[in-house]
C-alpha cells in the first residue's frame, strides 16, 4: 500500500467492512480483489456492459466506474448477497429455471438489475422490464429468457 493509501469504511452483503485502498481504485477492484466477491464480473471497465452491477445505497450502479473512496459509509450488495443460509434467492431460482444462465458472465449483473427493477416496481410490465434491463449487455440469452425470468419471480413473489 502506497503512502496515499486511504481507508475506507462499508458494509458489504451486510457484513461490515474496513479496507485500506489506493484512490484510483474502483468499487469493482474492491468487490473482486480484495474483498474476494467475483460475482461482479470484469469486462468492459467503462460502465457500458453491466456485467459488474450491483446495488450501492439502494441504487443500480456499474462497480467498474465507481471509485472505491467514493462509498465511505456505503452499504453494498453483490450477487453473493442476494442468497441466504445457502438457499438461492427467489430472483436467482428464476433465472435458472427460465434459462436465463446461458455461458454464465453477464448473470450477476442482470439478476442484480432485475434485483433492482422489482425493488421499484414490484411487478413491472415488460416494457418496464425491457428499458431497465437495457444497460445489461447479453450475448447468449436473446434477452426472451430473462424477460421471462423476471416474470417467474414476480409470479413467485420475490420482494427485492
Amino acid at each position: 500500500m502506497s503512502t496515499t493509501a486511504i481507508t475506507l469504511h462499508l458494509t458489504v452483503n451486510g457484513i461490515a467492512h474496513t479496507v485500506e485502498i489506493e484512490p484510483h481504485e474502483t468499487l469493482l477492484e474492491l468487490l473482486r480483489d480484495r474483498l474476494g466477491l467475483t460475482g461482479p464480473k470484469k469486462c468492459c471497465g467503462e460502465g457500458e456492459c453491466g456485467a459488474c452491477t450491483v446495488i450501492l445505497n439502494g441504487k443500480s450502479v456499474n462497480s467498474c466506474i465507481i471509485l472505491a473512496a467514493e462509498t465511505e459509509g456505503a452499504q453494498v450488495t453483490t450477487i453473493e448477497g442476494l442468497s441466504h443460509d445457502g438457499q438461492l434467492a427467489i430472483i436467482q431460482e428464476a433465472f435458472l429455471d427460465a434459462g436465463a444462465v446461458q455461458c454464465g458472465f453477464c448473470t450477476p449483473g442482470m439478476i442484480m438489475e432485475a434485483h433492482y427493477l422489482l425493488s421499484i416496481h414490484p411487478s413491472p410490465s415488460d416494457e418496464e422490464i425491457q428499458t431497465a434491463m437495457e444497460g445489461n449487455l447479453c450475448r447468449c440469452t436473446g434477452y426472451k429468457a430473462i424477460r421471462e425470468a423476471i416474470n417467474i419471480a414476480v409470479k413467485r413473489g420475490y420482494q427485492a
